[in-house]
């Protein structure tokens, strides 16, 4: 009711409404003259001619108002086809849980009808009914078994990812408030979108990589060991030659398979990690002291610049960041120039729960147009591919997706021809470390 009162008052101050205040105050002052002045003939004569005027001047606003409706009516039944017709599923209620739109892709999603939603007020209650459960689920995402939020901005956009078994189902949920020009919330609209059989692909994907993977495995074991053995053989120098190339090439192939059996755990949620309380300044020399041999038989200076502080403790799986680390050293010895240097540096950010892991060297840089595909499965920059012929892409993919699980971040600053410096953050505050439910959801 209050709303209806404030329509029609507003309707009385419409900017349209000003001339016809006008013409009244004008007819009155006209009676109230006519009066005292004129004749009862022209009083009469002059009250059918402001008559006239009046019902010409209310056809004419009639004529606008119809107008004015009837657009707002195509524009109004425009915006519904385009809303029912959607390829993602929308929902829109008031602040009482009252469905208000619920188009055609909702439909398919929740197998319920419109007309049986439409106009119901939703409570958690109401997920004791089986025609509503999974809506309800959506509607309160406490009902639902797995949520992930994704975001959350300024203007009140909530995007989660639910994800269901019985039937399966991986659906996007992006949230939004209806706010009124006066700051008054109206209700909030729903836009969800179906990632059931996307997701799908990609774990069919995962599965096939693994198996290959799997399988490559055991003979590419079974080569290693011969090459090794024969590397060991009284064998002549052209013989041994071809012998150390044939097992060089035998580990960088299991390599490639590791990363692709990793790359399909953590897309699989598979690649579990075990957190323990370590001490980052002697994990990274220890680290730092297998690649000391490397770095000697390349020509690369190796330094390690330690922290002001004794120790620095943090939650970390040991063996996942050993492969980060492995991998950025790694890289910055193999992209390096001849005589070039590489620095690992370690400090404990000022006000804020964080340690910094800085790799920096002085080799071929990375352009500005690569820098941002730097961490996507299988890229490798141009000119990293003309330098070093052998990878495909994945360490650097694999490093981040660790990281992230750490709760922590890692980008990089470039140059070409200048070198690159890489850094990751890690968490001193175990809290900041993502769940186990995040860390699988991360990719999806």
């Amino acid at each position: 009711m209050a709303e209806i009162k404030k329509r029609k008052s507003s309707f009385l101050f419409l900017p349209e409404m000003r001339f016809f205040w006008l013409f009244f105050v004008f007819v009155l002052f006209s009676l109230v003259a006519g009066f005292f002045y004129l004749s009862e003939s022209w009083v009469f004569f002059d009250l059918a001619i402001l008559l006239i005027l009046g019902v010409i001047i209310i056809l004419v606003y009639s004529f606008r108002s119809a107008r004015v409706n009837l657009a707002v009516k195509v524009e109004k039944t425009q915006l519904s086809n385009i809303i029912t017709d959607l390829y993602d599923a929308v929902i829109a209620y008031d602040p009482n849980f009252k469905v208000l739109i619920f188009n055609k892709a909702a439909e398919k999603i929740f197998n319920v009808s419109a007309a049986d939603i439409i106009g119901e007020y939703f409570t958690p209650e109401k997920a004791k009914d089986r025609r509503f459960s999974f809506l309800c689920q959506i509607l309160f995402p406490s009902l639902a078994p797995l949520v992930v939020r994704r975001s959350e901005d300024v203007t009140g956009l909530q995007v989660s990812d639910f994800s269901f078994e019985d039937p399966r189902y991986d659906l996007r949920v992006a949230t939004s408030k209806i706010i009124d020009s006066e700051g008054n919330l109206l209700g909030f609209v729903k836009v969800i979108r179906d990632r059931t059989r996307e997701l799908g692909i990609l774990r069919s994907k995962s599965e096939f990589i693994e198996i290959a993977a799997h399988q490559l495995r055991t003979p590419l074991t079974g080569m290693l060991w011969g090459w090794e053995t024969l590397s060991k053989e009284d064998l002549s120098k052209e013989q041994m030659e071809i012998a150390k190339s044939g097992l060089a090439a035998t580990k960088i192939a299991i390599e490639n398979v590791s990363d692709l059996l990793d790359v399909a755990k953590i897309e699989e949620g598979k690649f579990d990690y075990q957190f323990e309380e370590i001490d980052l300044i002697s994990f990274i020399s220890e680290v730092f002291e297998g690649f000391i041999d490397l770095a000697r038989q390349t020509n690369i200076k190796l330094f390690f610049q330690k922290p002001k502080e004794k120790e620095i403790k943090v939650a970390a799986d040991k063996h996942k960041l050993s492969i980060v680390l492995s991998n950025l050293i790694t890289n910055a010895i193999k992209y390096n120039v001849e005589n070039g240097q590489v620095t690992v540096a370690l400090t404990k950010l000022n006000n804020q729960p964080f340690a910094q892991i800085i790799i920096k060297d002085t080799g071929i840089g990375i352009p500005a147009k690569d820098a941002q595909r730097l961490f996507t499965k299988f890229f490798r920059a141009e000119n990293a591919v003309k330098s070093v012929t052998e990878g495909i892409g994945l360490g650097l993919y694999i490093t981040k997706n660790i990281v992230k699980a750490h709760g922590g971040e890692i980008w990089v600053e470039s140059e070409v021809n200048r070198g690159s410096t890489f850094y990751i953050t890690l968490p001193t505050d175990r809290s900041l470390i993502p769940s186990k439910t995040a860390q699988i959801m991360e990719e999806y």
